[in-house]
């Protein structure tokens, strides 16, 4: 029997994690929290900040999502982000666009011919040391591995991972985004393909902290042709991620 048979992955996810839109101040701390942990303190990719915040010009313009342990009190687990078009500079690259500026392949895909409302770039994937689960993996990237998706006596599944991923593509669903970018590894681009999620390469790999490959995605065909047994998965996601944004939304018209 296979592992996508054998349990709802909507009722694991919320057995261990909550995942949420990270729109107020608190959220958006526990966020940076998370990535100065990463990216300032394990992988060294950034300078170590006083303040244990890492935050770059981008995040002014962006819109996160914070995964959590679903008990009080609750761990911060991971965090990822979708950056949006700079409402102030609309034309302003997105950070992928000055990365890769010599090496993408615009006669598949031109970001600059794109509505620049309807674009962003998912980035800053990081799950925090405790949650990088195998010995010796506590200071790297987080991995999907081949056997996260094997049958057996205790198989695995990638939640982590896959609910950042997901929690994106909610992200971008109530922004109003049709297309997303992201630089990944080729190998978590072929892992994403397991889940029914098509990765286009738009240019030739370029070395960004590890090698790393322009991709896009369409944030439409993403929720139409994913595995028909993510769909428990995304439910919960969504909605978890949605009613972050109903809830802000309620406290705009109530102080308007």
């Amino acid at each position: 029997m296979q592992l996508f048979d054998r349990f709802n992955l909507g009722n694991g996810f919320s057995t261990y994690f909550r995942i949420d839109a990270a729109l107020d101040d608190e959220l958006k701390d526990a966020v940076y929290r998370v990535r100065h942990s990463v990216y300032c303190e394990d992988l060294h990719f950034e300078a170590v900040r006083a303040d244990h915040r890492e935050i770059d010009v981008h995040d002014a313009h962006s819109v996160h999502c914070l995964l959590r342990t679903v008990s009080e009190p609750y761990h911060p687990v991971g965090c990822t982000r979708i950056v949006l078009a700079d409402p102030s500079d609309p034309d302003a690259p997105l950070p992928f666009e000055e990365t890769c500026a010599a090496s993408l392949d615009r006669s598949i895909l031109d970001p600059a011919r794109l509505p620049r409302d309807r674009i962003a770039e998912i980035s800053r994937l990081a799950v925090h040391r405790n949650y990088r689960r195998r010995k010796g993996e506590e200071h790297g990237p987080v991995q999907i591995h081949e056997e996260d998706f094997a049958s057996g006596d205790q198989p695995r599944f990638p939640f982590i991972p896959t609910s950042l991923l997901l929690g994106a593509v909610a992200l971008a669903e109530r922004s109003g985004i049709d297309t997303v970018f992201v630089l990944t590894e080729p190998r978590l681009a072929a892992h994403f393909a397991k889940l029914g999620v098509e990765v286009i390469q738009i240019g030739s790999p370029i070395e960004h902290r590890g090698l790393r490959i322009p991709s896009v995605m369409h944030v439409e065909e993403i929720i139409r042709n994913m595995r028909r047994i993510l769909h428990p998965l995304w439910h919960v996601v969504r909605e978890q991620i949605g009613r972050g944004f109903d809830e802000a939304e309620k406290r705009k018209r109530l102080t308007e």
